[in-house]
């Protein structure tokens, strides 16, 4: 159960222009409560604030660590492009409660994510990063009175520089709708999934198989996703199904094997979440290639099927180390 014990951190400023400076900067010296992200652990956290610029407008403060047990760096160069999806996702949630008034109780179903960001963004400097992304509301669908659904779009600052843009659509229900909709797995849980042996973890560019989301198969360019409900991070709270931001992550460990370079970084991605992927049946990650441009990127499309038929779907922008 994820506490609604929720104290403010929202400051509502004048209407600026969206290229001003607003009159009062984010803060960086605290993460807002665990609850309005989703996250049990508040060493999961890395949103720290918000502000209303206006109508639909927002900044969010946000810190990405030195270093993150999960997130990376996954080299020593670079912050995992990863850590700054996680952030996107948990500025959008912040946003959908602290400014729209969405329930604390009400589960969000991810429609799209995309995100791109230069690596040169991504440059480690062996102290934590702060971050700054600038968000923008489309697309809001009401029920009744009450906010349903929306397209959050948004830019990604560091030291005043744009480094990165993403996109999230989501909706949300209530706990009875919720109910509804998931029928005989709404009581599921992640040991209901058979944890498959990893493959070797450097080809995936990690260290421990734990943080390994993929088993081979058979199959030439096809592997399974592979869930380990011990995961600290991807497991940090109850789910009832496979969260995306594990199969966003299984797609890259797969484009990672399909392109075998394991330090390759996803500077692009777009997927788009059709179905739920469920724990207690095989999910397989079948990724095609394409051969490297000039740019040295090679696009990797990843089909995420579930008993026979397409839950999700990936493409991703691998820039080659």
């Amino acid at each position: 159960m994820v506490s609604t014990a929720i104290h403010s951190s929202v400051r509502e400023i004048p209407e600026t222009k969206i290229n001003d400076r607003p009159p009062t900067a984010v803060d960086f010296q605290q993460t807002i409560p665990r609850g309005l992200v989703h996250r049990a652990a508040v060493s999961e956290v890395f949103v720290t604030d918000l502000n209303i610029l206006g109508e639909h407008r927002f900044e969010v403060g946000a810190q990405w660590p030195r270093r993150h047990s999960f997130f990376g760096p996954r080299t020593p160069e670079f912050h995992d492009p990863m850590l700054y999806a996680e952030t996107v996702r948990q500025a959008a949630l912040l946003i959908a409660h602290r400014a729209y008034g969405v329930p604390i109780s009400h589960s969000f179903l991810s429609d799209r994510k995309t995100y791109s960001i230069d690596t040169t963004g991504l440059a480690t400097l062996g102290r934590p990063v702060d971050v700054v992304l600038r968000a923008s509301a489309h697309e809001i669908e009401y029920r009744g009175k009450n906010v349903g659904g929306m397209r959050l779009d948004f830019e990604c600052f560091r030291d005043g520089h744009l480094i990165g843009t993403s996109s999230e659509s989501w909706r949300c229900v209530s706990p009875a709708v919720y109910r509804r909709v998931r029928g005989d797995h709404f009581a599921a849980t992640p040991f209901q999934a058979a944890v498959l042996p990893a493959v070797t973890p450097a080809l995936v560019g990690r260290d421990r198989a734990e943080d390994v989301l993929v088993a081979a198969t058979e199959t030439d360019g096809t592997w399974s996703l592979r869930c380990d409900p011990d995961h600290a991070v991807l497991f940090d709270h109850a789910v009832d199904h496979v969260p995306g931001m594990a199969l966003i992550e299984g797609s890259r460990q797969a484009a990672l094997l399909a392109i075998g370079d394991p330090y390759a970084i996803p500077a692009h991605a777009e997927f788009r979440f059709d179905t739920y992927v469920e724990f207690d049946s095989d999910c397989r990650l079948v990724a095609e290639a394409d051969a490297a441009g000039a740019d040295r990127v090679r696009t990797v499309r990843v089909d995420i099927q579930q008993k026979g038929a397409t839950a999700a779907h990936g493409t991703l922008g691998m820039r080659l180390s």
